[in-house]
């Protein structure tokens, strides 16, 4: 028998790939989406739609209502600089929307939450690379920050109501269906560039690096961790797992990976480096390896020649 699935953010760029793979594996998929960045042609044929925003009522009732058994948290305010720029704003969605479906899913018993962290913002940049889930949490913004107190959240509902959660946190993903118009999607966006014949902007020497995981690994992981038998709710890594390849990529060698999907050599133009951003990043998977039994399985070349296809048919 299938299970009921709510995924919040599911027209979105992963949470829609994420909605597919449920389908795919015989769950009933409800998505709940504002449409502020998701787009209807990306919802799966077969899934439910209801278009709510996270923060009402509306969406808060769905869960407590809808008799879910996973409840699937993509629907986030994802943009950096605009959480910089209005961190109550990013608060706001990020923060109290979640509390707000997580009194809906106390309310409608539901007994597994699974929520998309990030393990490109909640780490910083000290340490030892690739991070482990154990390492120092130091998010550098207030979207890092309330992605984190997210996980501390969900810590506290799983020891005060004895429900089985998961933390994915996932590394740089990209794929078809990525919006090329965020800083977060640079894939799409250098794809985009280049099948136009533009140039492409480097911030900085290009040499920052990016753990990039394909977006189909990722919709896999989740499926992994909505039947995992969860551990004991001893804190917030207990249950949290990364979500990458732990292979470091430089912007300059994304570039020239994307430039040779299209069979084009990418025109380059430097800018000055952006404030804040991060120098390096890779996530370790052995704990997702272990326990998930997950690995990602996709090669940048493979996946970036996907997601360049998809992006000359759209």
């Amino acid at each position: 028998m299938g299970r009921k699935v709510l995924i919040t953010g599911g027209a979105g760029f992963i949470g829609s790939h994420i909605a597919a793979a449920h389908l795919a594996a015989g769950d009933d998929v409800t998505i709940v989406d504002d449409l502020s960045t998701g787009r209807r042609e990306n919802i799966p044929p077969g899934a439910h739609f209801v278009h709510a925003d996270i923060r009402s009522s509306q969406a808060r009732e769905l869960v407590a209502q809808g008799k879910f058994d996973v409840l699937s948290h993509h629907a986030a305010q994802m943009d950096v600089r605009r959480s910089v720029a209005d961190p109550v704003f990013d608060a706001e969605v990020n923060i109290i929307g979640f509390l707000n479906l997580l009194e809906g899913a106390r309310s409608g018993g539901v007994r597994r939450i699974i929520i998309a962290s990030s393990g490109g913002v909640v780490y910083g940049e000290d340490g030892a690379m690739p991070f482990v889930e154990t390492a120092a949490k130091y998010p550098l913004s207030p979207y890092g920050t309330a992605k984190l107190a997210s996980e501390y959240y969900l810590a506290i509902h799983a020891r005060l109501y004895d429900v089985e959660t998961v933390a994915l946190r996932y590394s740089n993903v990209y794929g078809p269906r990525q919006r090329d118009d965020g800083e977060a999607g640079v894939v799409a966006i250098f794809g985009r560039r280049i099948l136009a014949g533009e140039p492409l902007t480097i911030f900085g020497d290009g040499e920052q690096t990016r753990d990039m995981v394909y977006v189909e690994d990722v919709a896999r992981a989740n499926l992994a961790a909505s039947r995992w038998r969860v551990a004991p709710a001893t804190g917030i890594d207990a249950r949290a797992f990364n979500i990458g390849t732990g292979v470091e990529t430089t912007v300059n060698q994304l570039a020239q990976v994307i430039g040779a999907a299209a069979g084009r050599v990418p025109a380059m133009r430097a800018a000055p480096a952006r404030p804040g951003e991060l120098r390096r990043n890779a996530l370790a998977v052995d704990k997702a390896a272990r326990e998930l039994d997950w690995r990602p399985c996709v090669t940048l070349a493979d996946g970036l020649r996907a997601t360049v296809l998809a992006l000359r048919d759209r």
